[in-house]
């Protein structure tokens, strides 16, 4: 069973480095310099955007329905962002649109939990008041 799930985890994290290569290509948020807006999440994050600057968004896949799912987003710079968050298999259960008040200097961060029994694919769209905005993701699912 171990051995079978890393394989899966393994299929994810290719999946996952894909998505975040297409989606970082594709945006109009550039990287900029300076301290990660989110700190990395280890071996239980799906994504880990550790800072771009002005809206954009991701797309991944391969989440599992026997674990817990948190998504975190963090923002500095003066401002907001406005984060929408979708779930492919579970349109139900996406998250309300919520908006996160970005000090302008260290992060300010908000988590939210979803629960088990999500699977399949996810994304959000980031919406900043500014194109200076600083902002960072993460989707994890501890095992």
């Amino acid at each position: 069973m171990k051995q079978a799930h890393g394989r899966g985890k393994a299929a994810a994290i290719a999946a996952l480095a894909t998505a975040l290569t297409l989606t970082l290509a594709a945006g109009t948020a550039q990287a900029s310099a300076g301290d990660e807006i989110v700190g990395h999440p280890g071996p239980d994050g799906l994504i880990w955007i550790p800072e771009l600057t002005g809206s954009s968004g991701f797309v991944s896949g391969g989440l599992s329905p026997r674990l817990d799912t948190f998504i975190t987003f963090g923002c500095a710079g003066g401002g907001s962002i406005e984060v929408a968050f979708h779930l492919a298999d579970h349109p139900d259960r996406d998250p309300a649109p919520f908006t996160v008040d970005c000090p302008a200097s260290d992060p300010a961060r908000v988590t939210v939990p979803l629960g088990t029994g999500l699977q399949g694919g996810f994304g959000a769209s980031v919406t900043a008041s500014a194109p200076s905005i600083r902002w960072g993701a993460t989707v994890i699912q501890p095992e």
